[in-house]
């Protein structure tokens, strides 16, 4: 898409009157889930179907009890909270995930789920008629640790048989084992699937992750379009062989072979990408591991993102012709493992105008903008309309501890998300 993002702003308007978020239970909130899943050595850590994502979701479920909403778990796991739910009309849903990556921080995801149950709590509270009914749900893995976003995909009918079997994570676990340790089974995820007819539209709260918003001191923002992805693994096998009696030029060298495609990346970037492209080699392993041993084996994970599907196609096809070539020349096998490909997704025009034209209500400066980072809205844009609302992230950290967002840009993002919401669903 276009980098040219829109900045809008605007002056304060008066809001009250208007339904707001109890910002202090919203904090505490935030504030309690934090806490759960920590671990003594990678911190924050609720990896999907692990202890602490148990936990998490046991928290979310109390929650929802508390808050009188009624509680659902589809085949894939995932926990929806419902507020007027009949099955005959299609509900606004909000949603995001609170599963983190190992050593994460406390709002990527998570945010957008505490949001989405106080919005479905407020209403309750104010006892709003509806047109439409309300939903919250916390998606499963949407992390990746089995590749895509398992939840969000087996509720957009993304999933088939072949794929949930041959989901694994990167030591080796299956899906299938670790959804049955929680005494699930995996195939029923299959039956999640979601008719579009029964959502009237999707719509995502998630800090930004990045540092646009922050560095522009912007306190939200309208994501356009969501990053695709496709992640590999990647394998280069040479000869191990003794580290002191081998020549530099008898070697068969597997390392070598991804210090050099490492070096090519920027290249490939600059020749094939466009200015929403990345690229990361996040983990790597070298076999045997000796230190007085040439590696005959490197194992390394590739990443790629753009938010235009032809450029994210070429970035695949010039990786594979460089992987091959550096192989060829230096005598390597190459091979690799497809983990997971997202298709790049814009939301919805009208439903941005929607959450647009509510922020100047608010009287809240935006910024119109592509997201970098996958969300589950992008397998929801198969079923739904969709839009994502996105606040600052401090210093553009995240997946890591020190990853925050000032309380009052996340007051006036679950504002916004509330209006926004109440403009959709309410009875006028």
């Amino acid at each position: 898409m276009n980098d040219a993002s829109e900045h809008v702003r605007t002056t304060p308007a008066a809001t009250e009157g208007g339904l707001q978020v109890d910002m202090a239970r919203l904090r505490q909130d935030v504030l309690d889930l934090g806490q759960i899943g920590r671990d003594a050595v990678l911190g924050l850590n609720r990896r999907a179907f692990s202890e602490g994502d148990r936990q998490g979701r046991d928290w979310f479920r109390q929650r929802l009890a508390t808050a009188g909403l009624e509680l659902f778990q589809d085949g894939a796991a995932n926990l929806h909270g419902r507020l007027d739910y009949d099955g005959q009309r299609p509900a606004v849903v909000m949603g995001s995930h609170l599963d983190t990556v190992p050593g994460g921080g406390p709002l990527d995801g998570a945010l957008g789920v505490l949001v989405g149950l106080e919005v479905l709590r407020r209403v309750k509270e104010a006892g709003i008629p509806l047109r439409y009914p309300l939903e919250v749900i916390d998606f499963s893995d949407e992390e990746g640790r089995f590749g895509g976003m398992f939840g969000s995909q087996a509720l957009a009918g993304q999933l088939t048989p072949e794929r949930i079997q041959s989901a694994r994570d990167l030591e080796g676990v299956t899906l299938v084992d670790a959804m049955a340790a929680w005494g699930l089974d995996a195939n029923e995820a299959l039956t999640a699937r979601r008719d579009p007819a029964t959502i009237h539209a999707f719509l995502e709260l998630h800090i930004e992750q990045g540092p646009v918003l922050d560095r522009r001191r912007i306190g939200v923002g309208i994501v356009e379009a969501i990053t695709g992805l496709f992640k590999w693994e990647v394998r280069l096998k040479g000869q191990p062989n003794h580290a002191g009696t081998t020549p530099m030029d008898m070697r068969i060298d597997a390392f070598q072979g991804l210090a050099e495609f490492g070096g090519e990346v920027n290249r490939i970037l600059e020749e094939h990408g466009g200015p929403n492209s990345r690229a990361t080699i996040g983990r790597v392993e070298l076999w045997p591991g000796a230190p007085n041993t040439i590696p005959g084996q490197a194992t390394f994970s590739l990443e790629v993102r753009d938010t235009d599907e032809r450029v994210l196609k070429a970035l695949s096809d010039a990786s594979r012709r460089t992987l091959s070539s550096i192989a060829r020349r230096r005598d390597l096998m190459f091979e690799f493992d497809v983990l997971s490909e997202i298709t790049p997704t814009r939301c919805d025009p009208g439903l941005l105008d929607l959450i647009a034209s509510e922020a100047e209500t608010m009287g809240l400066d935006y910024l119109r903008l592509p997201s970098g980072a996958a969300h589950d809205t992008q397998s929801m844009s198969a079923v739904a309309r969709t839009g994502m609302i996105f606040v600052p992230s401090i210093e553009g950290r995240s997946h890591s501890s020190g990853e925050w967002t000032n309380w009052e840009d996340i007051e006036a993002g679950a504002n916004l998300m509330l209006r926004s919401v109440l403009a959709l669903a309410a009875r006028h």
